[in-house]
This record gives structure tokens, sequence and C-alpha cells, in this order.
């Protein structure tokens, strides 16, 4: 058994190399920074993520003048105030990865650190995604560690994130293993992320990952010059465990730390929707497809889902913007159903339509015992369809598109990427492209540098 976990954590993300990385997971790094930066150029023009922006702005970000991207405006800023935008941006659009197992979105709040200070340090793209595979397996762990009653109350992502964040910037600024445990201590004080923000389509999910990226980043920052954080910050007796948990397994800390690669765990969101939804969504559009049906013709959709589901998602019964739609199930399904794919597009343009409006009210959730009691680990969609002339169908997905075991090809990342770049408006198609290609390369460069060329397009 191992008596502090923390500390063990804390040495092995303050000790990762480059060379200690499978190529398999270097490479699956390498995708998820290609999805996050897709998502983070689709947050551009959103309301929220524009007034962080502001704030950052005012607040003196370098007057724009600093080492670090705000990817969002092409401004420049501190790594501190980048990584907060950019942590905001990405998370708009609800398309950035999971990892199922901690119900954690660890992209959002791990590249925008590392990119920022890779910036600043002018660092390898090595040492880049080194420091992101600290990060997520970091945040992953602590994620799981905090368990299923953490995430009924706390926004995981908010949360573990901020410790993920602190990792991530940690091994960016090579903080050794006493100091990267106080980074932890730092970083597990000040976070935060409550669920509450959904029942009134409140805007402060941006708000969470952007602080957790940047109060992840000032722990690091502060661990450099000498600053104590708690040691025990995770399981002590006045720690996030005890004051957020109540089925906290300090074993899972430490699961196979150096065998056990939590990033290519990590699944890609395909729809862009919460990712409770997705696993009934895909089991719709499977009944669909197998039996040739017309969304007109459908009369009822039970969707049989996880606690976790209904606990987020029961909280949206009339949406009344596109972010709080893409916490509607039926919305989603509805979407889906006569779009084949409840994607960017069609939540802008059509959530509030009267058939989805009208699709939305011949849905319903109900508790699965078999997919509750497979959840966090396997997201298992299962829905029951009746049809108006009478029958009854069931579709079931055990792998919703993007797990791993159902996972995106480059091809459809790529297509992802340049359809949320054109949403948004953040380049043209060839400077979108041009994003693309470089970005597929992160890993090979020698210094990380500004990923806007003066030869891209404002």
């Amino acid at each position: 058994m191992i008596d502090h976990p923390s500390r063990t954590l804390a040495t092995f993300a303050a000790q990762l190399r480059f060379d200690d990385i499978p190529q398999h997971v270097v490479e699956r790094t390498v995708n998820l920074y290609v999805d996050w930066l897709g998502s983070t150029l689709g947050g551009k023009g959103a309301r929220p993520v524009e007034s962080i922006a502001l704030f950052a702005s005012l607040a003196g970000a370098a007057n724009g003048h600093g080492p670090a991207e705000v990817l969002i405006d092409r401004t420049r800023a501190t790594p501190y105030f980048a990584a907060m935008v950019n942590a905001a941006a990405s998370h708009f659009v609800e398309q950035d990865d999971v990892h199922n197992g901690a119900v954690f979105h660890p992209a959002t709040v791990v590249f925008p650190v590392v990119l920022a200070l890779a910036q600043e340090l002018h660092a390898s793209g090595r040492e880049l995604i080194a420091a992101a595979v600290a990060g997520y397996e970091v945040g992953i762990r602590v994620g799981e560690f905090l368990g299923r009653s953490h995430y009924k109350v706390f926004h995981t992502t908010g949360t573990a994130g901020t410790v993920a964040a602190a990792a991530a910037a940690g091994r960016m600024l090579g903080l050794t293993p006493a100091q990267m445990l106080d980074a932890f201590g730092s970083a597990g004080t000040q976070a935060s992320g409550l669920w509450e923000f959904l029942r009134d389509a409140a805007d402060s999910k941006q708000l969470h990952t952007a602080m957790a990226a940047a109060n992840g980043l000032m722990a690091a920052t502060l661990a450099a010059d000498g600053f104590k954080g708690a040691t025990r910050i995770l399981e002590g007796e006045k720690g996030m465990a005890a004051g957020m948990s109540t089925d906290a397994n300090p074993a899972r800390l430490t699961d196979r730390l150096g065998e056990r690669w939590t990033v290519i765990e990590t699944s890609f969101k395909y729809h862009a929707a919460c990712r409770h939804t997705h696993p009934a969504a895909d089991a719709l559009l499977a009944v669909i497809a197998g039996h040739s049906l017309q969304p007109d013709e459908i009369e009822h959709v039970t969707a049989r889902v996880h606690q976790g589901a209904i606990d987020v998602l029961g909280a949206v019964d009339t949406p009344t913007t596109v972010h709080q739609a893409k916490f509607s199930m039926g919305t989603v399904l509805g979407l889906a159903a006569y779009h084949g794919y409840a994607g960017v597009l069609e939540f802008e343009g059509g959530y509030m339509a009267a058939q989805i409006s009208a699709f939305r009210e011949r849905v319903e959730m109900v508790l699965d015992d078999e997919v509750d009691r497979a959840y966090p680990e396997r997201w298992i969609g299962k829905v029951t369809v009746r049809t108006k002339d009478g029958r009854e169908l069931s579709g079931r997905v055990d792998e919703p598109k993007g797990d791993p075991g159902n996972t995106l090809s480059r091809d459809e990342i790529a297509t992802k990427f340049l359809r949320l770049v054109k949403f948004s408006g953040a380049a043209t198609d060839k400077d979108a492209a041009r994003l693309l290609e470089a970005a597929w390369d992160i890993a090979s460069e020698a210094h990380v540098g500004a990923l806007y060329a003066e030869s891209v397009d404002a």
C-alpha cells in the first residue's frame, strides 16, 4: 500500500520524460492536441468567451505583447492570461475530449497551459507533449479518485482540472518532485466548479475551465519560487476528497503509473453536445438506420441512462440558449434524428425549430441498471423507440462514436477541425489548412513558437 499517493503522483509527473512515453501514446496525444486546437478556434465569438477575453485584456495581459497567443483574437498575453482565455474558448462548443472513467475533459485545461508556457520558454514540441501527458495522467487519476459522488455536485473538469493544469505547468517548468507536490497543494486548495449553473443557463462552465488552467499554472509558478502547498491536498483529513467526495479511493491516484496510459483511454467527442447525450444519440441513430425510419414516424423515445446523465441533464427541460440545448437529451436526440448528427451548425440553426421542440417532448430518460453499473468506465447507449404504427424497437451501442474502441481517424479529426474553424470564422479555409498541417507536426518542433505565422490572414 502506498502511504503518500499525492507524493507518488507528483514525483511521477515531475520525472516523466518524453522518451518514457510509448510511441502510440505520443501519437494519441498529438491527435488530442489537434482536436483541442479545433475546439479552441471554434470558441471564437462566443459571448462568455469574449467576456473572459475582455477581462484578461483589461487586467493588463501584457498589453497585447506577451509571449503567448490568445488564439481566438491573435493577440499576445502572459501565459497566465493566454491559458485562461484559450481554456474558456476550448470548452464552449462542447466538442473537447473526455475521459469516461474520470468524467473529465483533460484537453481544455492541459493544452492551454502547455502551449502558453512552451511559447514563453521556446520549449520543444517533445517537451510540450511530455508535459501534456503528465497533465492527463494526473488529472484523470484525480477524477477517478474523487469518484461518482463528487461529480454529482462538482464539475470535475474545474476541480481535478486545476490539479491537471498544475501538473502540466510544473512539468513544463521543470519542477522537482517536492515542488510539484507544492504545486498540487496550491492547485487543490483553489479547485472549484459547481453544476448549479445549468439550471440558469449561466456562463460558469467557461469560467471553470478558464480558472482551472490559470490557477494550475499559477500554482506551479509559485511552487517554482518556493511557495509551499499542502502535501496531502488530495487525500488528507481536510483535503479535496474530505470536502468533495464520499466514495474517494486513494488507490486510483497511483493506479499502474507508467504502465497504464490514460491518454489512450480518452475519447473524442463526435456530437457537439454534453457527452452524456452521445450514447443515446448513437443508439437512436442505429435504430433509425437499421429500420429505415423517418423522424416523423417516431412516437416516443426512452433513453436508458446512468444516474450521472440524469444528474446533469435532468436540470434542462426547455433550453433557452444554444449552450443549454446541448444539455437537453430531447434536443440532442431530435437534432440527431433529423440531421444524422448533432453538430455546431445543427445546434446554432435549429435547436428551437418546431420539429425539434416537438421531438424533445417525445423523449424521456429512465435509469437503467445495466447502464448505471457500467458507468463511468463504460458509457453504454440504450434506447427504446415506439413508432406511430405501434412497433417497439430497441437500439444499443457499447462504444459511442469517439470512444477508444470506436475512435476518430485522423481524417475525421481533420474534418472536425475544419468544420469548427469555419463555424466560428476563426480563419480562412487556406489558413485553417496551414494551422492544421502545423498542428500534426507539433511533436517535431525544435522550438514551439507562434501558431499564427505572419502569412496567416487576420
